[in-house]
């Protein structure tokens, strides 16, 4: 009945092991035989090459990526009040936590970077020549969507690096002509940062956008096949003339080295030097200073160069049609000729510009630590980073209860004061019921002990420091400074 029973083979032939017929089953019913064919005997014009690793390490890494997103996200909840805890929790007490988010987060990188060597190996052997149009363009746009990755990705630890900077980042998008607006209520879910942002963000990075990259790196890879291998600079990219080698074994060998090594080093990394976490995001801290990942630092640096009316050049002109004329780049240079020296002008552009990046990187590294005021907060940041990560993981239940006391006011004039502590958004800077925060100091305890009439002077007149810190005079009624005070005086 069927294939119930299948001859072991013709009249003639060898008789196949068990491992043989096995396969021969299996191949019958789903035609793997063929498919490996196809993804391993691919003819390269004049034979493997390190030069070619670039884009079977990029898949690694994105399936990498995917891996260790997916075990992120069992313990990750993507809202204000819990996003930093969760992620808090993976670092400190989740087994192996630290070290998977440390692959993660340096996976990032190494996919900005390799794409970068990939790009670049494919525009010096011109590599986008001969009817591969579709192909340049659809590594463009997985460009495109990757650093989309990276943006959504940056803000869901919600610690104060991610928000600042990812504020700095949707504020951009404010000035795109007719739609800007539009545009950053719809990335923010609102005017402010908090949940709906963390929850859009949070979709896109887990959802939207590895769909989309998980089609086009579907379609990129059935371009290239179709296209074919280019070969190296000097082969024609129409027809081929050079002797082939096959995909399999030796470029299959040159990839797997070079993904080990991927491993090796982003592996030794997540080990030695693991991925801080910041104290939780403060939207009242108006001292942070916020700076973006590295690679998004020359694009920083950039946009310091316009200003006002011109932030619309900087922001949306200039990169808009810079990346046009990358995309549209095989349109442009429509000659067959591939090898670089032969294409001085072009080659020198593309130096240019990516000599121009690195010095724009560096330039904000640079002026940071000439600024005496930057740099002193900068450290500060960095030392707050460190210590937070040396605390103990505290519950949120803890995590309240110690930082949020329960104040129970029996005294109605104290009453009255709290309801004025909050209209007045006191509990902005020094937090719910006076405990603190990293923009002002505690109310509760040696400032409570201050004399009513000493807790009302420093109220109405703020000391140098104070002013120093962003307080500013209390302006209210007597009779509500009075119950400002008795409030104050309750923290204890």
């Amino acid at each position: 009945m069927g294939d119930a029973q299948e001859p072991n083979g013709k009249p003639g032939e060898p008789r196949l092991n068990r491992r043989e017929r096995i396969y021969q089953w299996f191949d019958r019913r789903t035609g793997i035989g063929s498919l490996m064919h196809e993804a391993l005997d691919e003819p390269i014009p004049g034979g493997a090459r390190w030069a070619y690793v670039f884009g079977s390490v990029l898949l690694f890494l994105f399936i990498s990526q995917t891996i260790t997103g997916v075990f992120l996200s069992l313990y990750y909840a993507p809202t204000a009040d819990h996003a930093h805890t969760t992620v808090a929790y993976i670092v400190k007490e989740v087994t192996g936590g630290s070290f998977l988010r440390s692959l993660h987060a340096y996976g990032s990188s190494a996919v900005v970077i390799v794409l970068l060597l990939h790009l670049t190996q494919t525009f010096l052997y011109g590599a986008y020549k001969g009817r591969r149009e579709v192909l340049w363009i659809s590594g463009c746009a997985l460009l495109g969507l990757m650093l989309a990755m990276a943006f959504t990705g940056y803000l869901l630890p919600w610690d104060q690096k991610a928000y600042f900077a990812t504020t700095v980042g949707t504020n951009m998008a404010s000035e795109v002509p007719l739609i800007g607006s539009t545009l950053k209520r719809l990335m923010r879910g609102g005017n402010e940062m908090g949940t709906l942002t963390l929850s859009r963000f949070f979709v896109a990075h887990v959802f939207l956008l590895p769909g989309a990259i998980l089609g086009l790196i579907a379609a990129h890879v059935y371009l290239f096949r179709k296209a074919g291998a280019a070969g190296p600079p000097s082969e024609d990219p129409i027809k081929p003339r050079l002797p082939t080698e096959r995909f399999y074994p030796r470029q299959v060998l040159m990839d797997t080295a070079v993904a080990l090594l991927m491993i090796c080093v982003l592996g030794l990394l997540s080990h030695f030097s693991p991925t801080d976490l910041g104290p939780q995001a403060n939207p009242a801290d108006t001292q942070y200073v916020p700076r973006p990942e590295w690679f998004y630092l020359p694009v920083f640096q950039w946009l310091k160069y316009f200003k006002g009316s011109l932030a619309v050049v900087g922001i949306v002109v200039i990169p808009t049609l810079t990346a046009i004329l990358i995309t549209a780049l095989p349109f442009i240079d429509r000659r067959l000729e591939r090898r670089p020296w032969r294409r001085p002008f072009a080659v020198g552009i593309y130096l240019a510009i990516l000599a121009t990046l690195i010095t724009f990187g560096w330039l904000s590294r640079h002026e940071d630590r000439l600024d005496p005021a930057i740099a002193k907060q900068v450290a500060k940041q960095t030392e707050e980073t460190e210590q937070f990560m040396r605390e103990p993981f505290e519950p949120e239940a803890a995590a309240s209860s110690l930082s949020a006391p329960v104040v129970v006011v029996l005294d109605p004039l104290a009453a009255a004061g709290k309801k004025i502590y909050e209209s007045e958004s006191c509990d902005a800077c020094h937090g719910e019921n006076g405990v603190g925060t990293s923009a002002a100091p505690k109310l509760s305890g040696a400032t409570a002990q201050r004399s009513p009439e000493e807790l009302a002077k420093l109220l109405r007149h703020p000391t140098e420091k104070m002013l120093a810190g962003e307080m500013k005079p209390v302006d209210v009624p007597e009779d509500d400074l009075k119950a400002l005070v008795a409030y104050i005086k309750s923290l204890k």
